[in-house]
């Protein structure tokens, strides 16, 4: 995996830019057209996004174009929902695929008559095993498929019964269609695989119009040639199924012929990326909805305060590559935390708050103070905070009998609060309990803005908020999903979800500007890290997500390595 700084598009080189620019200067296409071609059954999540940005990457590169097709043949399983979270996703992302909106579903009535014309020629025939018959006969990989006993009907007899099939005559499963390729192949996939099978389920854009619906293998290729797709990319999952996308392609009488092209799918630690796990992490209530923070779901990104450009910086640093490789969780994180870097302003929050009252500053008096919005960016400006003579600060901060290198607050120690003064601690309040649940502080006038005119200097600066115009908010601290690396291949993958992924925190108290974040606003709280607003959000309650902290667990492995 590269570390390199982010590559722009003339500097990306892979084997499937290489391959796609060989065909263009060959001229064996006059443009490169690529496609996008998600089931609308889940959300996307971060593997389909190193997918989406490479067709739709070298469409724009190269100057073409990208489609966005839905392959919706399973009504089981796709809902309206779904389709739309997925355009959302993309146009989050930042691709745009313009009047190029399609779905499998476009093609039913071509994809019939194509399956007609496979068994006019003799090349499909329809089968009244069941699948577990099917499944059975099939064979293993050392050992060789067994017939149907149906597999030598007559074309004019396949054509009544698919003809059947297609009116209705005949119950769910009863029967299929399957192409009539060669039972012994060392190939599992050419040996007749079913082509249509019967279903009654309603189709979310065809309604009850169909009741038998082709398969994904049959409908995936043939849809490309249909849109005039010149480069087919796919995961390796695909590499096994090329051969029979090719035999229909050499079978049938398509308009153009895509050339497929495999690459490796990402995967991540700390997470899992199969749609069937993430599917029972929803549906077992493991997780609170499809865009749950926690979860590797474009949309749980996005809420967990993702910005989307590091995503794409992601994926171009990561590569494309044809062997499966597993990328660390943490240089996700340290492209998400280079980008907040750069654009994120900087605002207070306490999240566990502790009382200061500074006794000699006057009572009823309250100032304006400038705090920087991004000091890495001059142009982001600054924004004014409130301060008074109370004031919160985090508990952390505060120890009674400080270690030898504890530089903060302690009992007669003088620090600075951002932006403001220099305070020191002078006396400690508790309660009947023993907690401490005030100090008394003095405060130096002579040091607004943070700075001493003796030149004297403190070890710590200490981030605060007025406690006389703070706001409470509630903030969601995440964590990884699952708390080894590696959650296994086994059943027993649930067993290692992390019981600390999410802790609530009540009661923070927000400096007023971050009461007004419109949600999905994502910023830094000073010292804690970067957050984002919720869509739980209210003028009454803001809630924040926290995106990560500020420490880069990426840097340090590099660091190690080195």
């Amino acid at each position: 995996m590269t570390t390199a700084e982010t590559e722009t598009p003339e500097d990306l080189h892979d084997f499937i830019r290489t391959a796609v620019r060989d065909d263009l200067d060959a001229g064996r296409m006059p443009t490169v057209v690529t496609r996008f071609p998600p089931e609308p059954n889940g959300y996307l999540h971060i593997g389909h996004a190193k997918s989406i940005c490479l067709n739709f990457g070298i469409a724009q590169e190269l100057g073409g174009r990208c489609h966005l097709r839905f392959d919706d043949t399973n009504p089981a399983k796709e809902e309206e929902e779904y389709i739309e979270a997925i355009k959302t996703d993309v146009a989050w992302l930042g691709f745009d695929w313009g009047e190029h909106l399609h779905h499998a579903s476009d093609n039913f009535d071509q994809l019939y008559r194509w399956a007609e014309h496979l068994i006019k020629a003799g090349d499909a025939y329809v089968d009244d095993q069941s699948a577990e018959e099917i499944r059975e006969n099939r064979g293993t990989l050392t050992e060789p498929g067994r017939a149907s006993p149906f597999r030598e009907r007559g074309p004019e007899e396949n054509l009544a019964l698919f003809r059947g099939m297609r009116a209705g005559d005949f119950a769910d499963a009863a029967r299929v269609l399957r192409a009539k390729i060669d039972m012994g192949s060392g190939n599992m996939n050419l040996r007749d695989p079913v082509l249509y099978r019967i279903l009654r389920a309603t189709h979310p854009r065809t309604g009850d119009d169909w009741c038998i619906y082709p398969t994904y293998d049959f409908a995936h290729g043939q849809s490309d040639a249909i849109e005039g797709v010149t480069h087919s990319l796919c995961t390796l999952e695909f590499e096994d199924h090329r051969p029979l996308y090719e035999w229909l392609l050499d079978h049938l009488p398509v308009p153009s012929r895509p050339r497929q092209i495999e690459f490796a799918r990402l995967n991540l630690t700390h997470t899992v990326l199969s749609k069937r796990r993430l599917v029972e992490l929803v549906a077992g209530g493991h997780v609170a909805g499809w865009d749950d923070p926690r979860l590797p779901t474009l949309a749980g990104l996005r809420r967990r305060g993702f910005p989307p450009e590091a995503i794409r910086d992601f994926t171009a640093r990561i590569g494309v590559a044809k062997a499966d490789s597993t990328v660390d969780m943490a240089f996700l994180e340290h492209c998400v935390r280079e980008r907040l870097n750069q654009v994120a302003d900087r605002h207070m929050a306490v999240l566990d708050p502790l009382k200061v009252v500074i006794e000699n500053y006057p009572k009823g008096e309250r100032e304006a103070l400038v705090a920087i919005n991004n000091p890495g960016d001059e142009s982001a400006g600054t924004h004014q905070v409130p301060f008074g003579r109370e004031l919160y600060i985090e508990r952390a901060d505060f120890m009674e009998d400080p270690p030898k290198k504890f530089f903060r607050l302690a009992p007669g120690r003088e620090v600075r609060l951002r932006y403001a003064y220099f305070i020191t601690c002078q006396e400690v309040v508790k309660d009947a309990d023993g907690e401490v649940v005030e100090l008394r502080c003095s405060y130096d006038p002579t040091t607004r803005g943070g700075n001493a005119p003796d030149g004297r200097k403190v070890k710590a600066t200490l981030h605060w908020v007025s406690a006389a115009d703070a706001i409470d908010g509630e903030v969601r601290l995440y964590d990884h999903l699952f708390a080894r690396p590696d959650p296994g291949a086994g059943d027993d993958w649930l067993d290692h979800l992390n019981p600390e992924s999410l802790i609530v925190l009540e009661g923070c108290k927000l400096e007023p500007a971050l009461g007004r974040m419109a949600p999905g606003t994502t910023v830094q709280f000073e010292r804690q890290g970067y957050f984002s607003a919720d869509r739980d959000s209210s003028p009454a309650l803001p809630v924040f997500n926290r995106t990560m902290g500020l420490r880069d667990g990426w840097a340090k492995i590099q660091a190690k390595q080195s």
